[in-house]
């Protein structure tokens, strides 16, 4: 016993992360498979409940049972509070009960918190926990209001319950929707293609989930004042920006021709926002251009920011590779934007992340492809889907065998906790003083 106990205080923060989100994720599939939580009263298979849970606590948004129409309140309340879990971090959530139930936070806690949501320093984790929660609440809560009028209208009473879960799933880029019925299972929100109000509001969710609460700091403390910003918050901005901006031009000349201009438009630039990690879609995604899938692949595979409730490999990870490129074009021996030197490490990791999620997504793309016979631009969307956390599907999700979807579940995790979070959680050695963090967990200013 006291040996179990030894152990158990030397587990290193990253050991931590990776246990929590395993934890929560076999605790959510177990409730899952109660009968209270399914509609029809039954108990739901292991591997369905344990792809849902996966998928919640990750906010993926892949589902082989429609959310709408399989599960009960119940069920819905258990999926939601999964995705409010995952999208804040485990170790967010768990330090924030320390602190309501008025414990003091301990120094191993903040370490751990600090790796967990990639903060600048140990100092000041306390009061950071508190502006998370606080801007979560805001921002899901007015997220809420701004959606209430459509679903109330359409819903009734229900409207509110539609309303509330769909701010949360959109602002921790979840994707998860609630709107199928047996008649009409997975629909995302394609019945809302047409509606300003829904598409604007969840494509401000979805971005003001994936910038990151680094960001959201950064800007609340320095306003309008730009040139202030730590350098890893003007990285993200911009490139958020173009990763939006670029492929909502493309989509608008290449896809939904047989829309009118102001549908189009909103069509080009949900369908830009959606692959970053968020899951929803307004329009049939099979139907658009074989060139146009293959550049929602790159996005899902980009994700969202560091400290934000997005997986993905991150836009900093995309930021720096693409600048290690332009430096390499012109013979420089340094890396520099925004007036500053971005420092070899983070070169090196931002290097070793994009080849794990690269070969995470062929390998699982190959596999399901050789192992379910299907083609293999289909099964690499999936796999893409999966380890950026995004929920985007061809509709093939729900198809795949046992097989198919534990790959599909291992990708989503890898994809959530982080590849090298898990390495440096399995295979570091333990070292004295601060161990060197990965890109997504290092501040680039």
């Amino acid at each position: 016993m006291s040996k179990d106990i030894h152990k158990k205080k030397h587990l290193s923060s990253f050991q931590l992360i990776i246990l929590g989100f395993a934890s929560v994720i076999l605790l959510g599939a177990i409730i899952l498979m109660l009968p209270v939580s399914s509609a029809e009263g039954v108990i739901t298979p292991f591997n369905q409940t344990l792809f849902t849970s996966t998928s919640a606590v990750c906010v993926t948004g892949l589902a082989v049972l429609d959310t709408g129409s399989y599960w009960s309140v119940f069920g819905q309340v258990v999926i939601l509070l999964l995705i409010q879990i995952g999208g804040l971090g485990v170790v967010t959530v768990a330090v924030s009960v320390f602190m309501l139930s008025g414990r003091k936070i301990s120094l191993m806690q903040r370490s751990t918190m600090q790796n967990a949501i990639s903060a600048h320093k140990v100092g000041g984790i306390v009061r950071l926990t508190k502006f998370i929660l606080k801007g979560t609440l805001f921002i899901e809560m007015a997220g809420a209001l701004a959606l209430l009028p459509v679903f109330y209208h359409d819903f009734g009473r229900k409207g509110i319950w539609m309303a509330v879960f769909h701010s949360i799933s959109a602002f921790c880029n979840a994707g998860f929707d609630i709107l199928g019925t047996p008649a009409n299972p997975f629909p995302s929100i394609t019945a809302y293609a047409g509606n300003p109000i829904v598409n604007v509001v969840i494509m401000f969710l979805i971005i003001a989930g994936g910038i990151g609460f680094l960001t959201w700091e950064d800007i609340c403390i320095n306003k309008t004042h730009f040139r202030k910003y730590h350098m890893q918050s003007k990285i993200i901005l911009v490139t958020t920006a173009l990763l939006i901006v670029l492929p909502a031009v493309f989509f608008f000349f290449s896809d939904f021709t047989h829309l009118s201009v102001g549908k189009r438009l909103l069509a080009s630039a949900f369908q830009a926002v959606t692959p970053r990690t968020a899951g929803f879609n307004t329009m049939d995604i099979s139907k658009m251009t074989e060139v146009s899938k293959a550049m929602i692949i790159i996005l899902m595979l980009v994700g969202g920011s560091p400290s934000s409730t997005a997986g993905g490999m991150k836009t900093t990870t995309f930021a720096v590779l693409i600048l290690n490129a332009f430096a390499t074009f012109r013979s420089q021996e340094n890396v520099e934007t925004f007036g500053r030197r971005i420092e070899w490490s983070v070169i090196k990791n931002a290097s070793t992340i994009a080849m794990m999620y690269c070969m995470l997504f062929l390998c699982g793309g190959i596999t399901i492809s050789v192992y379910e016979g299907l083609p293999l631009l289909e099964c690499l969307y999936e796999a893409a889907s999966a380890v950026g956390t995004v929920g985007l599907t061809l509709g093939i999700t729900p198809k795949l065998h046992i097989v198919s979807q534990f790959i599909l579940i291992i990708l989503m995790y890898l994809g959530r906790v982080g590849g090298l979070t898990l390495i440096y959680a399995v295979l570091s050695k333990k070292k004295k003083g601060n161990a060197r963090l990965p890109l997504e967990k290092l501040t680039v200013g």
